[in-house]
């Protein structure tokens, strides 16, 4: 634990929040959210004076959601916010469409929609979200900031945190000559997390293969790159938009761990070797650089701090797995930490997190590391990429890459119980037209009746304001009876006959008090 040094004085903010969160990134903002709904008091703290950034808008800024992010915004009414995934179907420019559509790549191998058979996803209703969506971060941050607002969080930017000290009873934060007081601090502040460096988490992983480059510039001859994504003998380059280059160069993570300046010069000179040509920039208008270090947290939590997005783990943002997997930590520990507040969370509800989140940070960085391997320029590497592109170009193959990179094969282990439990909810569309999903926007838990059974009510009703009551038919009901569903929209129980009330209630107990 940290401690303030006796003759040091910071003013004092004599607020007592329930959670100060370190980072207003989609993950912070989002978790914000999600507390606030419960009606916690949130105070976030962003190092960054303002939120803009040209690395944060179009084309760099460009994100691809899964479907699991997707039913999260839309389970609380905010997917119709963003208005970027209705206007953008495809970043890249004269991108072929129909079948040969790209859908989706690993480790730059396209898969494409005409060969991806979601009749295998059985769970998946025609009522369902989109599996996937481009959005743009800027805009992200810009729904959620509002949505934030408008639930009573308290947003300071320009307010770095410098370090904390925990007691058993709450958490004293420090920027710079100020302080601040909660019962509980989350670090949603990225890859060089200063809550997860001062708070002692161990962050186990492998180093970097390659340097990365995010570069803006003017060329002098284009016609001498190709467009879209061009595997070399001796790198990557990828050219979304005239200008735009995402650059990788296997170093060793050698030049992003120098931190020394990008330069126009330099970045000619990585992009003319990894072309094989002698393109010429003119200008540089902005360039930053990133690897594919590969780490996570041996746990994501210590006493009353806890740690989600890349401040857990970070990897390589090939696929774009990073800002979903964060989105996940989000919506799973938004709920627990405010049960957990109010006193309504069963013994080990926040214990829970790490168990569920932890083996899908390592899944997502093995994942990561998987796409480096194939991607090196090397004999081996390009045999295994020539075997991947022939699996991913037949019907089971791109169907289960999509499936891993859409995230609809995520699962928790909730021990045994019906094949449904830790999937994330079928969006069964009722009698009257509405989603399930549209009835969780209150971030309530649910149990979905679908046979009226009366005991069910009663049963439920033990848990006041927790778990709402719904009854009535869906157009598809998967054979099911009733479901129990948590506020993050996994399924804790379900059942296909008529229910058990002691396996329910045992069920409820271990997500609800």
């Amino acid at each position: 634990m940290n401690t303030i040094p006796e003759s040091r004085h910071p003013a004092q903010d004599h607020t007592i929040y329930d959670v100060i969160i370190s980072g207003a990134g989609p993950v912070g903002l989002f978790l914000a959210c999600e507390l606030a709904l419960a009606k916690c008091s949130v105070l976030i703290l962003e190092k960054a004076a303002h939120p803009h950034s040209p690395l944060k808008q179009l084309p760099f800024g460009i994100r691809g959601l899964n479907a699991l992010s997707v039913e999260a915004l839309y389970r609380r009414g905010l997917l119709n916010e963003l208005e970027v995934p209705k206007r953008l179907k495809n970043p890249h420019q004269n991108a072929v469409q129909g079948p040969r559509r790209q859908a989706g790549h690993f480790a730059g191998i396209p898969f494409h929609d005409g060969d991806i058979d979601a009749t295998q996803w059985k769970y998946r209703l025609p009522g369902s979200t989109n599996t996937n969506l481009i959005a743009e971060m800027e805009e992200l941050e810009t729904v959620l900031s509002r949505r934030a607002a408008s639930l009573g969080v308290t947003i300071r930017r320009g307010l770095a945190i410098t370090g904390f000290y925990q007691t058993a009873d709450g958490v004293t934060v420090l920027s710079g000559e100020q302080s601040f007081q909660s019962k509980w601090l989350v670090g949603c502040d990225g890859a060089r997390s200063v809550v997860r460096k001062t708070g002692g988490f161990d962050f186990a992983g492998t180093e970097p293969e390659f340097t990365g480059y995010s570069v803006k510039v003017d060329i002098a001859n284009p016609e001498k790159l190709n467009p879209g994504r061009n595997l070399t003998p001796r790198g990557m380059y990828l050219q979304s938009q005239p200008g735009y280059l995402a650059i990788q160069d296997f170093d060793g993570g050698a030049f992003h761990g120098s931190e020394k300046p990008v330069t126009r010069e330099h970045v000619q000179e990585v992009l003319r070797r990894i072309s094989d040509s002698d393109v010429t920039i003119s200008t540089l208008h902005f360039a930053t650089t990133w690897t594919d270090r590969a780490r996570q947290s041996t746990t994501y939590r210590n006493g009353r701090v806890l740690l989600a997005g890349d401040a857990a783990h970070i990897h390589s943002p090939l696929g774009g797995q990073g800002l979903n997997l964060g989105l996940g930590d989000a919506m799973n520990l938004g709920w627990k930490l405010a049960a957990t507040i109010r006193q309504k969370a069963p013994e080990g509800l926040l214990d829970s997190y790490q168990t569920e989140r932890h083996p899908i940070g390592v899944q997502v960085l093995d994942w990561s590391r998987a796409q480096v391997a194939i991607m090196r320029p090397d004999p081996h590497a390009r045999a295994l990429h020539a075997i991947i592109r022939d699996l991913m170009n037949t019907r089971d193959g791109a169907t289960y890459f999509a499936g891993r990179v859409w995230g609809v094969f995520t699962h928790y282990d909730l021990g045994s119980g019906h094949p449904l439990a830790g999937y994330s909810l079928p969006n069964f569309e009722l009698e009257d037209g509405a989603g399930i999903g549209e009835l969780m926007h209150d971030g309530k838990g649910i149990l979905l009746d679908f046979d009226m059974n009366a005991s069910l009510k009663t049963l439920v009703g033990e848990y006041g304001d927790q778990i709402k009551y719904v009854s009535g038919r869906a157009k598809e009901q998967l054979g099911l009876s009733a479901v129990l569903i948590r506020p993050d929209g996994i399924i804790a129980w379900a059942c296909d006959s008529e229910p058990d009330c002691s396996e329910l209630r045992k069920a409820a107990a271990r997500w609800f008090v």
